[in-house]
């Protein structure tokens, strides 16, 4: 079985790895603080959770997820993750992470940013424009009628396929936004960004099938 390691277990690191073990998957979190400080999630997640460093968790993952706060991303380990497909959750919010130029005049987008930090693996931007609870409550089974979708995008075909198996073993469908060169699609302030899934105080949101999430993503403008 898989493994999904986790550099940052924030509020959709945890979400991701709940929903990892209620599938099947094996779990390895880490954050900024140390693992002793995972240790009551790791309790709630159970036997097929554990909690390492970030390296240990690069190294145990098949596939790994880097959900740190942007200004971050220079700290993931790359060596570990050469060759592993990587799941960026990251999304740009200058008050937060400093002004980054080359985000603010277009000329990259924050997936590009982490695949030239972490050059050897293949980076896939997934789960940067789902509310976390919303996250956490919309996943249904294959074939489901109100079935959700997420949008995802890389460089890497192959990587692709590997992530789009996860999301729906985890309970969604898949729209593909084409390279990390398209990523500024789904960041904060795009029509697909939180909104096609319900608003912020309502925490079971709502549904929102490929054909809603692909049209949001087309009327996104620079």
């Amino acid at each position: 079985m898989t493994t999904i390691g986790l550099i940052g277990s924030g509020l959709i690191g945890s979400t991701v790895a709940r929903l990892a073990v209620a599938a099947g998957y094996d779990v390895v979190l880490s954050n900024s603080r140390g693992p002793e400080t995972l240790q009551d999630l790791v309790a709630e997640l159970g036997p097929r959770a554990r909690a390492g460093t970030a390296t240990e968790a690069a190294t145990a993952g098949d596939i790994v997820i880097v959900t740190v706060p942007l200004r971050a991303y220079r700290d993931v380990p790359a060596e570990p993750l050469a060759g592993k497909v990587v799941i960026d959750t990251n999304n740009y919010y200058p008050d937060r992470d400093g002004v980054f130029p080359e985000l603010e005049d277009g000329s990259t987008t924050t997936g590009e940013l982490l695949q030239r930090h972490l050059a050897g693996a293949h980076v896939v931007k997934g789960f940067n424009n789902i509310y976390f609870k919303h996250l956490a409550s919309l996943g249904r089974p294959a074939g489901a009628a109100d079935r959700t979708a997420l949008p995802i995008s890389g460089d890497d075909p192959a990587a692709k396929r590997t992530v789009t198996e996860f999301l729906d073993a985890i309970g969604y469908d898949t729209v593909d936004v084409g390279p990390l060169a398209e990523n500024w699609r789904t960041q904060r302030d795009t029509p697909v960004y939180v909104r096609p899934y319900g608003t912020f105080p309502d925490p079971l949101g709502t549904p929102a099938d490929a054909r809603t999430v692909r049209d949001a993503i087309a009327a996104a403008s620079r």
